[in-house]
């Protein structure tokens, strides 16, 4: 998973813990304790020790627990962008294919995270659209959009990105849940994910 640590500055004095960044830290806070627990046992009280603050501080920043795990999402769900990004280095099929193999992997590295993600963001009123530029659904239809052609059209385009998601987003969530052994994730993931299995209809 990707976090900044760097982020958090942290300064032990006379008059206890000062925070240059409080709204950073509790989000590193959050991402690692996410990595040994879940979003349900996940609790602003246990953030607070882990960062070594009050729990009235957190509250400064996070109202309760839903905007906490809101936030946690979002940045889940930036840095799940940023690695399907960096697996696709060619634009081609194989770049799509490294970047949905990318996705898989995201999930099995980041369980509670990822389960989190798509638990706590909202959903679009229409999916794959309106989202940001750089963020996984917008890389999802450009990537689609630039293998596809412009003369194909955009309902053909909308229903291979569905497909495609589809595809990484239920290999995922059955490694996840132990339908596929853990130990042929790797195996599944480049066999099922790969160039020759891409077809866009």
């Amino acid at each position: 998973m990707i976090v900044n640590d760097n982020s958090v500055n942290i300064e032990v004095g006379n008059r206890g813990y000062h925070h240059g960044d409080l709204w950073s830290a509790v989000l590193v806070a959050g991402h690692r304790l996410l990595e040994k627990s879940d979003a349900e046992t996940l609790s602003l009280r246990e953030i607070a020790r882990e960062v070594g603050v009050s729990a009235t501080a957190i509250y400064r920043h996070f109202p309760d627990k839903n905007a906490l795990l809101l936030a946690l999402a979002k940045q889940g769900m930036e840095q799940l962008a940023a690695q399907q990004a960096r697996a696709n280095t060619t634009g081609d099929k194989a770049g799509f294919a490294a970047s949905g193999q990318a996705y898989v992997r995201f999930a099995i590295a980041n369980p509670a995270l990822f389960r989190l993600i798509f638990s706590y963001l909202p959903a679009g009123a229409h999916p794959l659209e309106s989202y940001e530029e750089g963020s996984a659904a917008w890389l999802l239809r450009r990537d689609i959009g630039a293998i596809m052609g412009d003369d194909v059209s955009k309902d053909k385009q909308f229903a291979a990105a569905m497909r495609s998601w589809a595809l990484v987003h239920g290999l995922a969530m059955l490694i996840l849940d132990r339908q596929i052994d853990p130990a042929i994730a790797e195996e599944m993931i480049t066999h099922v994910i790969s160039v020759d299995s891409i077809d866009l209809g």
